[in-house]
C-alpha cells in the first residue's frame, strides 16, 4: 500500500479530449510535498508516513515544530498529514515526492472539509420538497413538515433529518480518475468535483476499489541534483 499525496485544490476547468470532447475536472496543486516523518511498528506500533506541502514562515511555526522540521532537515511547512503505508512503502525523512506518483487513467479517492454552509434549511440540507406552494399553506411553505408523528410516540428520534449546520465536514469521494499530470507545474487534472473550498488541502491516495498496475512504488521520488 503506497502512500498518498497532500494537494492545493486550485480551481474547476475543462479538458479537451483529442476527439474535442470536453470533460469537466479539477485542478490540484502539489508544492514540495516531502517526507517529514516516519512510522515504524518496532517505534510506534504501526507504519505510516507523515508528508508535509507548502512553505510556512518561520515566525508563524512554533518552537516544537520547528525542532520536528530541523530533525528531518526540511523547511516549515503549511499542511501536515499522515498517510498509512505497508512496511515495503516507507520512505526516508527529507524525500519530496512528485505529481508522477500518480498515472493518467488511473482512479483516486479524495478526501477534504466541504464548504460550510452555516444553519440550512430542511430544503436545501437533505433536499426535501418542502410543502404545497398554492392552497392551504402560508408563510411555512419550505418548512419540513411534521417530525414527531401524534401522541404515538410523541417525540422526535435521533438522527430525524430536520434544519440545522450544515457543511464543514469531512467527505471522500471514491473513484476519481486523473485526467492528466504536469511535473514541471506540479498539477494534476482529476475528472469531477472534489470536496472543499478554493486554496483549501486535499488528501488523494489511490483507490481502494480499484487494482492498479505499473505505478511507481513505493513512490515517485523527486531526482536529486
Amino acid at each position: 500500500m503506497r502512500t498518498g499525496l497532500i494537494a492545493q485544490k486550485v480551481g474547476m476547468t475543462q479538458y479537451f479530449q483529442q476527439d474535442g470532447t470536453p470533460v469537466p475536472v479539477t485542478v490540484l496543486k502539489i508544492e514540495s510535498c516531502q517526507v517529514v516523518a516516519v512510522r515504524t511498528k518496532e517505534k510506534d506500533g504501526y507504519s505510516a508516513i507523515q508528508l508535509g506541502v507548502g512553505k510556512a514562515k518561520v515566525k508563524n511555526v512554533s518552537k516544537p515544530q520547528r525542532g520536528h522540521f530541523a530533525k528531518a532537515k526540511v523547511e516549515p511547512k503549511r499542511k501536515l498529514a499522515e498517510f498509512r503505508v505497508s512496511d515495503d512503502a516507507l520512505l526516508q525523512a527529507g524525500v519530496e515526492i512528485t505529481v508522477d506518483h500518480f498515472a493518467t487513467g488511473q482512479f483516486v479517492d479524495v478526501a477534504g472539509i466541504t464548504i460550510g454552509r452555516g444553519f440550512a434549511g430542511a430544503m436545501k440540507r437533505h433536499n426535501f420538497g418542502g410543502l404545497r406552494a398554492s392552497h392551504g399553506v402560508s408563510v411555512s411553505h419550505r418548512s419540513h413538515g411534521s417530525t414527531g408523528n401524534r401522541q404515538d410516540p410523541g417525540r422526535v428520534f435521533p438522527g430525524k433529518r430536520m434544519a440545522g449546520h450544515m457543511g464543514q465536514v469531512r467527505v471522500t469521494v471514491q473513484n476519481l480518475q486523473v485526467v492528466m499530470t504536469n511535473k514541471e507545474k506540479g498539477l494534476i487534472l482529476i475528472k469531477g468535483s472534489v470536496p472543499g473550498a478554493e486554496g483549501g488541502y486535499l488528501l488523494v491516495r489511490d483507490s481502494v476499489k480499484k487494482i492498479h498496475k505499473d505505478l511507481p512504488f513505493p513512490a515517485a521520488i523527486a531526482q536529486t541534483v
